[in-house]
């Protein structure tokens, strides 16, 4: 299974989920969805809470997220 660019920012910070998940109320299985499911879509507001739960600024997470998207033409 294909990981999402949030599973792949997970794995090379060597993030633990079970944290996150305590720390922000996210749950495991929410946070599984957004690694792997590349149909999940993650909303600002969990994005704000694990920038929180990481102790780094949201714009961090957010530039490795959208890094392949351009805007059109």
């Amino acid at each position: 299974m294909m990981m999402t660019r949030l599973g792949e920012y997970f794995e090379k910070k060597s993030i633990n989920k079970a944290g996150v998940a305590r720390k922000t109320g996210i749950s495991k299985q929410r946070l599984s969805q957004l690694s792997l499911n590349k149909t999940t879509k993650l909303t600002v507001e969990e994005l704000y809470l694990i920038s929180l739960a990481l102790d780094v600024n949201p714009h961090e997470i957010l530039d490795f997220v959208c890094q392949d998207m351009a805007l059109p033409g």
